[in-house]
């Protein structure tokens, strides 16, 4: 990794347009010389969204285009693929991605690609066939299901455009499991006030990948949809929520103990997610460290961390909305289940009221060094004032007399 002292990396999660905006040279002193990081986390494919631009001199609001890519495809590897990607319009101004790692290679940030995986509504539209579906058979557009083989095909390929045709150090793979049912469209409505076990039993997949493998693996998939049905037909009854497992999140999969099929389903989804992140392993150029992001939903995703550490150089752990007491013991519990050689990174917002601080996010930083963190990610450079930085290198000197 260029620049690699034996310092823990630190970094911040960057959009490609906050560098074609502020400029590349502009980019790297920010990073380097004022927020004291070490590692650029570029977006390399990323979805839609509506963000404010504090510090571009083009725009205060952007909308990116919805499920593209932000570099350059090889057409050979991508011949006869069904899932095609569309290269975002912006980077006919700048390939980006390029001219990171070129600058990386003249003494610069390590590059990460920051990798939107199964998340992606335009591919949803043009492919419902691949995307996930609910026990009624509805089609989640933008969840791409990590059991279908056109989904496979077209992130490993991805990953291996990426890690072949341009070199970074690290690709971090976000979504690559199943999604969850609310915060992931827009305008979503909800009148009922589903509970987290209804969120989780509307995001539970039955398309016809997921019924055909599951099945193979001897999950009774007919018997858990029933119940499933069932149980959400009971909560879009009732006059007020009322959960019934008010432990739901912590519990894991044994909260479905007494349903059994449901709970079978449950433990199976995470054999589709490690064994893609398996093949995207093997796709990929050996020499690019391989890592993937946890957005707090581990088991609910299908994501087995233990499992992915055998595979994978490292996890992310996005410890949002953690005081450092939480945040210490909550990165502890990630760090046990990960192998000594895995790099564990801790992801922050650098948010208000999240961050009030330079304090607050010395605090956390040091908080997951302390728990056995190896790097910590900031999130985002181009989404808060240029003062905010300054609490990063409060931040990040705190790191390095830690370490």
């Amino acid at each position: 990794m260029a620049g690699d002292t034996g310092n823990p990396r630190l970094a911040m999660w960057t959009y490609p347009w906050d560098v074609i905006d502020l400029g590349l040279e502009t980019v790297s002193r920010d990073l380097q010389d004022r927020a004291g990081v070490n590692g650029i986390n570029i977006a390399t494919a990323y979805h839609a969204g509506r963000f404010f631009q504090p510090r571009s001199p083009k725009r205060k609001a952007y909308f990116p285009e919805d499920g593209t890519i932000y570099f350059q495809p090889d057409p050979k590897l991508w011949a006869g693929q069904r899932i095609q990607p569309k290269v975002a319009d912006v980077v006919a101004e700048q390939d980006v991605l390029k001219d990171l790692t070129a600058a990386r290679d003249r003494g610069g940030l390590s590059v990460a690609c920051w990798t939107v995986c199964l998340h992606n509504m335009r591919l949803g539209l043009l492919h419902p066939e691949a995307c996930t579906r609910n026990a009624f058979g509805d089609p989640n557009y933008y969840s791409l299901c990590p059991s279908h083989p056109d989904v496979r095909g077209y992130i490993t390929t991805l990953i291996k455009n990426l890690t072949t045709g341009y070199r970074p150090d690290i690709v971090q793979l976000e979504t690559p499991g199943f999604m969850g049912y609310a915060h992931e469209f827009h305008h979503e409505k909800d009148g009922v006030g589903l509970a987290a076990e209804d969120d989780f039993l509307m995001s539970l997949c039955f398309c016809d990948a997921c019924i055909a493998r599951a099945g193979k693996s001897g999950v009774d998939v007919e018997a858990a949809r029933k119940t499933v049905r069932r149980l959400i037909v009971e909560a879009a009854e009732r006059a007020v929520p009322a959960p019934r497992w008010p432990d739901f999140i912590t519990r894991g999969p044994d909260v479905f103990r007494e349903h059994p099929e449901i709970e079978a389903l449950v433990r199976w989804r995470f054999e589709p997610v490690t064994s893609l992140v398996a093949a995207i392993r093997d796709a990929a150029d050996p020499r690019v460290r391989i890592d993937v992001i946890d957005i707090n939903d581990g088991w609910r995703s299908g994501s087995d961390l233990a499992a992915l550490g055998k595979i994978c150089e490292g996890v992310v752990f996005c410890a949002y909305d953690r005081q450092p007491e939480a945040l210490e013991a909550d990165t502890a519990k990630v760090r046990a289940q990960l192998g000594d050689g895995v790099k564990l990174g801790v992801g922050m917002r650098l948010f208000h009221p999240e961050m009030r601080s330079a304090d607050d996010i010395a605090a956390r930083s040091l908080a997951a060094m302390r728990a056995g963190a190896t790097e910590i990610d900031y999130y985002n450079y181009g989404l808060v004032p240029a003062a905010r930085l300054d609490w990063v290198r409060a931040a990040s000197d705190a790191v390095m007399r830690h370490g």
